[in-house]
């Protein structure tokens, strides 16, 4: 079962940069490596497309060359540098990949404070039906970002093993601190698609408001695959948080309520008391 808890601020989706090979040093060697990118990639994207028709391979290595002499740069290979950040925007044009941010687990309270609202939002269990396997991944942490030029170009020329040691450099790494996330992402295509997990359960925060609850009960009621509905608690004397089924009757004999109903209880009472005195 994975998980994604949502609050009123929407899951983050992070995408770390590319980071360009080594390249040549001189000019030439920078300028054909830059024009056979240019040619091997195909580009197609808006700016992309633009930037290559109006200036070139060999005007950008220029502008990059000249940018590259500027002394407030304080790093050993300013040309190297630039380079890097040009093809990094260049590629990300390209790279036309859509993540989906889940957890392994419902009760970190780190979670709940970071994602869900301190508690005022929601946590939704999913199952991982066997023809979505391919399209899960475990994020790794630590380690490096680093990723060839070469694997890039070969990953846009439809290269498979390209294509995984790219997308893992680039979509499933991050930073040794959010191990305690435990976090899994689906990859895919960035659009509107039908979802490849099934929805099994909601788990409601602490502070989770009981119309909250009611309209997502609702909406979910009568579905031809049932959703199980809990409530996040804590253990009586610990810090550690544990899922309760959710106790509904009480919400469902509540809701829902109308504007109107205290200003008509308030009529029926005045109307009792009205006859009453006239008796």
């Amino acid at each position: 079962m994975i998980r994604s808890i949502l609050g009123r601020r929407s899951t983050p989706i992070f995408l770390p940069q590319i980071s360009s090979a080594r390249y040549a040093n001189s000019s030439s060697g920078v300028s054909a490596e830059m024009k056979a990118a240019a040619q091997t990639i195909r580009y197609k994207g808006p700016k992309t497309l633009d930037h290559i028709d109006r200036l070139q391979a060999d005007q950008v290595i220029s502008e990059i060359s000249y940018n590259a002499t500027d002394p407030s740069y304080e790093i050993d290979d300013p040309l190297q540098f630039l380079l890097g950040n040009y093809l990094e925007k260049e590629l990300l044009l390209q790279y036309d990949k859509g993540i989906v941010s889940m957890a392994q687990r419902a009760t970190c309270p780190l979670m709940w404070s970071h994602y869900g609202d301190q508690h005022h939002g929601v946590c939704i269990g999913y199952s991982v039906p066997s023809d979505a396997l391919d399209h899960l991944h475990k994020v790794k942490y630590g380690g490096t970002r680093l990723v060839d030029a070469s694997k890039i170009l070969a990953m846009l020329d439809g290269d498979k093993d390209a294509r995984r040691q790219v997308d893992e450099a680039v979509l499933l790494r991050k930073a040794a601190s959010w191990r305690y996330e435990q976090e899994w992402r689906l990859i895919g295509q960035r659009r509107v698609q039908r979802s490849l997990l099934e929805l099994e359960e909601v788990i409601f925060g602490m502070r989770c408001k009981e119309a909250v609850k009611y309209a997502i009960v609702t909406a979910l009621d009568g579905r031809q695959r049932p959703v199980r509905f809990y409530e996040m608690r804590e253990l009586h004397g610990t810090v550690n948080l544990k899922k309760y089924p959710l106790e509904d009757g009480e919400m469902k004999a509540v809701f829902p309520r109308r504007s109107r109903d205290i200003h008509e209880a308030f009529q029926s009472i005045a109307a009792a008391q009205r006859e009453g005195q006239s008796s």
